[in-house]
């Protein structure tokens, strides 16, 4: 990277905390050379913070599963002693598609994270949802998603924080942009919004926009299979893990707890997701 081009990327952060469940995680973002660990928007973020900043490092707290309770019971103290400069939250999402959840009673426990997360004196980046109006599953909450979504910017004005605003993200009502859970993103998905934290944050980066191909066209009888395939995968694991008070995320630890240097190449472009590791 030339001398111009490193000047135009420059930015304030050198310790990057991400705090959150499966998307922050990364889940649908399978690293091919790392068999159980995912990439995600974060670590797609990380490593564009890291080109232009010398002894840059990242932690990633987040797991899979964890509602807004345990996330806030979990990783906002490891955070806290980890003294970031930049933090990402993600927290609400699990609790939002739940049946009969109060977005507002969500909120109120997010302004009480961001509020003890402000103390650094970090900048902090919170997330809306997405409009899930045309996405696959979750179109029927789209009402809560939007209570939740305006409480999420009334938390951020109280404490200065930002937001990336995944709602007016287009792209993501794309089917290409989900993983084939219908709940996650793929790793296109994941590069789009790492772009949008990164535009969110004003710094300069070298992420493409990648434009979805237009899905092929199927008939009702494929569509309805594709239906049946994806309920016996998807839907009735998860089914039966509520019904049983289990999650995802059991036995699961941070895959990046301490905060650390980046190493290794590049990241893999964002594309289709080929394997899908949610245990």
């Amino acid at each position: 990277m030339g001398t111009r081009q490193r000047a135009e990327t420059v930015h304030p952060w050198q310790r990057y905390v991400a705090l959150g469940d499966s998307f922050t995680e990364g889940i649908g973002d399978p690293d091919p050379e790392r068999p159980g660990y995912h990439i995600g928007w974060a670590d797609r973020v990380a490593q564009e913070l890291a080109r232009s900043t010398e002894n840059f490092a990242y932690a990633n707290l987040a797991v899979r599963g964890r509602l807004i309770e345990q996330i806030r019971d979990e990783q906002i103290a490891p955070a806290l002693e980890l003294k970031p400069d930049l933090i990402t939250l993600c927290a609400g999402g699990n609790n939002v598609i739940r049946p009969g959840s109060d977005p507002d009673e969500t909120a109120r426990i997010l302004d009480t994270m961001v509020q003890l997360l402000a103390t650094t004196g970090a900048t902090i980046v919170l997330f809306n949802g997405p409009d899930v109006h045309d996405t696959p599953v979750m179109g029927s909450i789209r009402g809560k998603v939007a209570i939740f979504n305006e409480n999420v910017r009334t938390v951020a004005k109280r404490h200065d924080a930002v937001v990336a605003d995944m709602w007016s993200l287009r792209e993501l009502t794309a089917k290409e942009m989900w993983d084939e859970d219908r709940l996650h993103f793929s790793p296109l998905g994941h590069h789009t919004i790492a772009r949008e934290v990164l535009d969110t944050l004003n710094v300069k980066h070298e992420l493409d926009p990648v434009t979805p191909q237009p899905p092929a066209e199927r008939s009702w009888r494929e569509a309805r299979v594709d239906d049946v395939v994806w309920a016996r995968h998807h839907l009735f694991p998860w089914v039966i893990r509520r019904l049983r008070g289990r999650s995802s995320g059991d036995g699961i630890t941070a895959k990046r707890p301490e905060i650390e240097p980046l190493f290794g190449g590049s990241m893999p472009p964002g594309g289709s997701s080929s394997e899908a590791e949610k245990s």
